[in-house]
């Protein structure tokens, strides 16, 4: 206990000398002082300041659900008993802090209205100063982890309570250790969104409605028998259920807490739900339509879904996996059946705040919605939100349910009306789909250009990979030797940013063994979330080889750590043509002018390797350009300090040609086919099998990343006739779809069409009549049915008339 009084009491002497001399990071944070840094090189730097650590702080965890409660350690920061923590979150949400038995602050993450980073500043003096500075990672649920997610038990049953076959009791579960008590509260709370759409009085709103259960055991499970609920509450149809200590009032915002996710709240509804759930549906479907017909078109601003499934998962720049239809997680699809794969656009439409998916059959053939309930679907709002967040439509995944998944449970889900919701979401066909050009980096390090020219260079430095001034676009590479004693280099980090977002750096750890990514020279850790919302970026790294980086534009860049080599692949979308320079090339379909040195030089001769040096170390980077981090020694001497070419490292342009060489065998064993030349290089100059096998495996990779990427001819979705059908679902080139017609109707036109390369159907348009013996039929019906009602009217008339001679005769 003394050592820990001495150590806080040296620590704040120290820290008030620091603030005495201006050297605190007390409101420095992010800075680089005089005499000390506060910036986030320090530590690799060794140059902190003392106080650094107390009020720079890290966390743990780093992330939490949007919906908050998390529980996290203010990591290396002192704090006394007395102190009074209060965390603000994105400088307006505070909520409540403590100090653990160990002297540790701790915060608690708010219900969020946004995803992505967001900046933390906490307070030990009950909110009279902030002086503490760090940022908390806000995850969409979709995204977050089950592990720390409170468990709905079958949460079809749940979403489908009340309709026909469905009632009984509802489980859930949740892991104890998220929530502290021996007694918890089970509560509903409810979101809805208000105000005239598109208007600033449109609002989204999280609710406390009721609590299910009150001093319940802590013990991980809760079940139930639903009701209708009472006092109006069966009016909110979309919630998640929140389990916290019984220590806090009902409905207290912002408190430790194990959330479910969110879901339609269908075992809450009223009792006409249940009485007749497809009638409900049904009035709640059309008055969605009536609205939707009131909205503003959102479809002609959202890009189109790829051709094919190859296609969909190829453009990583602008289309990313659908968690909830995944192909490498079993193909768990239960918004689309008959699909094995969806993705989204990455991208939000810029207006509206829109969003795409789209989804494919096992052959790798998008499914429409104009022929099954499983096909792709445009989202009014985008699943995953998007800047600035916290308004709708752009609130994470809420919009998304208010506006795109509710109405599917009215028509589609609870009733069987699916037509009105396919009418203001229908699938696109491709048809306006434009693949993506494709560039790469690989081995020692060999390039192959957008326009498909190959070349290798070896030298030494920090150089352009790409820029685009249209689009504010800028990738560079930096090199360094394979090692001390071979002449060539290899590929050891990139470093990008569009416009004015964050600068993201991808690059080998020590060791060589891992990647490393940095965001704005401050490195990320991917141990918690494989997805990051930066400011203008987005950032994936499902493994420590694996990372892909996706802005705005639709550029995206692949980094994949082989043997030790960095692969690196540029995807870049149609609007990028003509506008690109730098080691990557001119993306314009014309290979004669790729090769461009940064004075606008062309490059004579693309096969001459004095010539292709040059034109590399033209593209060194300047200090004032340069983008990249410099938190060690060797790369201050090696890069910052030094020519960003280095012009003494003179590598070795041409393999070696030497029948004795002990690696030849090895070599003509691996090495074969188109682009042997540079698994051959790396084998014979690099002295590594291993390393040569992985530059041929990025070649071929590379190879048939173009091939998917292929642009494909469609002819677009062809339409049964009236009265008919068809068979075949498929509208790419070379597809045929055979039209036929219901029995009594006679088909005119063709019976077949065909996709042809002009991207027409083969064949003339199909309709089908009514058969002649059907208008014989017909005819002969409505003629017999004259005849009958002749004859009908004649009996009548002389039955009358011999009443008429029968009450004459009685009368004489």
């Amino acid at each position: 206990m003394m050592e820990r009084f001495t150590a806080v009491i040296f620590v704040l002497l120290v820290s008030s000398i620091c603030s005495t001399l201006g050297q605190t990071c007390e409101g420095n944070c992010g800075e680089k002082l005089d005499s000390c840094s506060c910036h986030s090189t320090c530590t690799s730097l060794k140059n902190c300041c003392v106080d650094y650590k107390d009020f720079c702080v890290a966390i743990f965890p780093y992330s939490g659900s949007i919906f908050g409660g998390a529980d996290f350690v203010i990591l290396d920061a002192s704090f006394n008993k007395s102190s009074h923590i209060v965390c603000r979150f994105n400088n307006d949400f505070n909520t409540m802090g403590y100090v653990d038995e160990n002297g540790r602050g701790h915060c608690i993450s708010p219900l969020l209205y946004q995803t992505g980073w967001v900046p933390l500043h906490i307070s030990s003096d009950n909110g009279t100063t902030f002086s503490r500075v760090g940022a908390w990672l806000s995850v969409h649920t979709g995204k977050f982890d089950a592990k720390f997610k409170a468990i709905l038990d079958n949460s079809t049953k749940w979403q489908y309570y009340g309709t026909p076959g469905v009632g009984g009791t509802l489980g859930m579960t949740w892991n104890t250790s998220l929530v502290k008590g021996e007694k918890v509260n089970i509560e509903l709370w409810g979101y809805r969104e208000t105000g005239e759409p598109y208007s600033n009085s449109w609002q989204g709103e999280w609710k406390y409605l009721y609590s299910l259960a009150k001093d319940h055991p802590n013990n991980g499970s809760f079940s139930f028998l639903p009701k209708p609920a009472e006092n109006g509450f069966s009016s909110w149809e979309l919630g998640a259920l929140r389990v916290s200590s019984s220590a806090y009032p009902d409905g207290i915002w912002n408190v430790q807490a194990a959330w479910t996710e969110d879901h339609a709240l269908a075992w809450h509804l009223e009792q006409k739900f249940r009485d007749n759930s497809m009638v409900w549906a049904l009035d709640k479907c059309l008055a969605w339509d009536q609205l939707e017909n009131q909205l503003p078109n959102f479809l002609s601003e959202i890009i189109d879904c790829p051709c094919t499934l190859a296609q969909a998962r190829a453009d990583t720049g602008r289309f990313h996996t659908d968690y909830g239809c995944d192909i490498e997680k079993g193909s768990v699809c239960t918004y689309h059946p008959g699909s094995v794969h969806c993705v989204r656009a990455i991208q939000a439409s810029p207006k509206y705040g829109a969003g795409q998916q789209c989804c494919y059959d096992s052959t790798g053939a998008q499914i429409l919605t104009a022929d099954s309930i499983g096909g792709s679907t445009p989202d009014r709002a985008h699943d995953w939100g998007s800047p600035p967040y916290r308004k709708p439509p752009r609130v994470p995944g809420e919009s998304h349910w208010v506006y795109d998944v509710l109405s599917f449970y009215y028509c589609c889900l609870w009733s069987d009306n699916c037509h009105y919701y396919f009418k203001h979401r229908p699938s696109s066909d491709c048809r306006r789909y434009e693949s993506p050009s494709s560039a790469v980096v690989f081995g020692d390090p060999h390039f192959i250009t957008f326009d498909g020219v190959s070349y290798s260079f070896n030298g030494k430095g920090e150089y352009t990979l790409v820029r685009s001034a249209v689009k504010q676009l800028i990738i560079q590479g930096r090199t360094e030797p394979v090692n001390g004693t071979i002449k060539a280099t290899k590929l050891s980090a990139v470093a990008m940013r569009e416009v004015a977002s964050d600068v993201v750096e991808v690059r080998l750890v020590s060791g060589h063994n891992g990647l490393e990514v940095l965001q704005n020279q401050k490195a990320l850790s991917f141990t918690e979330q494989t997805w990051m919302d930066l400011d203008g970026v987005f950032v994936f790294s499902p493994t420590s080889t694996n990372v892909t980086v996706m802005f705005p534009s639709g550029a995206g860049v692949e980094v994949r750590l082989r043997e030790g080599t960095m692969t690196t692949t540029v995807l870049l979308p149609e609007e990028f043509k003509g506008s690109t320079l730098g080691l990557l090339g001119k993306m314009d379909g014309d290979a004669k002018d790729d090769l461009v040195l940064s004075n606008g030089e062309l490059v004579q001769n693309q096969s001459n390797p004095g010539e292709l040096f040059n034109f590399g170390a033209s593209w060194a980077v300047s200090n004032e350009s340069a983008l990249f981090t410099y938190d060690s020694e060797h790369l201050l001497d090696t890069y910052y300090y030094a020519h960003r070419h280095d012009h003494s490292f003179i590598p070795v342009f041409s393999v070696p040609e030497s029948p004795e060489d002990p690696l030849e065998n090895q070599a003509s064993e691996i090495c074969s086919g188109e682009g042997s030349q540079f698994c051959r290089y790396d084998i014979l100059v690099g002295r590594s099998p291993r390393l040569g096998n992985a530059t041929r495996m990025s070649y071929q990779s590379h190879i048939s990343l173009v091939e998917d990427l292929k642009p494909v001819i469609s002819c677009g979705w062809l339409a049964p006739p009236s009265n008919g059908k068809k068979e075949g679902t498929t509208y790419l080139l070379g597809a045929t779809v055979r039209l036929s017609c219901d029995d009594g109707f006679t088909l005119e036109g063709s019976a077949e069409r065909t996709c042809q390369e002009n991207a027409q159907w083969s064949g003339e348009d199909t309709t089908c009549v009514a058969s002649n013996n059907i208008a014989g039929i017909v005819a002969g019906s409505v003629i017999g049915a004259a005849a009958l009602i002749v004859m009908i009217t004649t009996i009548t008339l002389h039955c009358r008339k011999q009443k008429r001679k029968a009450a004459q005769s009685e009368g004489c």
